[in-house]
């Protein structure tokens, strides 16, 4: 399914500079049909009442199914780019890890969609996501 082959530590590189870094998400693994990744419960991701904040999980669901997109674009001068999101905040978590698993349900010429699901450490379901991502083609920076 996944045109480019990368290592876990080139998509760690990915994260540098962005807000996946900055909330600590680490990639985990690459497998046939599904990208993983795993996020820490801790102040950087917690909303006021000292539990996940349902926007980190949309960071987490948004960056797993961009960059599994990504993975499956053979040319070079094509991205991928969230194009709509939505989330289902099933169960709190106040502290450890969460972990992700995206997964495709279309993998389009101009759209692809992942249903990507968020569960704790006792690998109960924390966050039920589906994300569009277009496909398009890569602009100069300026």
């Amino acid at each position: 399914m996944f045109a480019k082959t990368v290592t876990i530590d080139q998509l760690h590189r990915l994260r540098e500079n962005t807000i996946a870094g900055h909330l600590g998400i680490e990639f985990i693994e690459i497998g046939n049909d599904y990208l993983s990744a795993r996020m820490p419960v801790d102040q950087r991701t917690h909303q006021p009442f000292g539990i996940l904040h349902g926007g980190a999980s949309v960071v987490l669901a948004e960056t797993l199914g961009s960059i599994a997109s990504y993975l499956t674009l053979p040319d070079e001068s094509q991205h991928a780019v969230g194009l709509e999101i939505n989330a289902n905040h099933l169960r709190p978590v106040k502290d450890g890890f969460v972990y992700g698993v995206a997964r495709p349900i279309h993998l389009g010429r101009t759209t692809h969609i992942w249903d990507i699901r968020i569960t704790n450490e006792q690998d109960k379901l924390v966050c039920i996501s589906r994300l569009t991502v277009a496909i398009v083609n890569a602009s100069p920076q300026n």
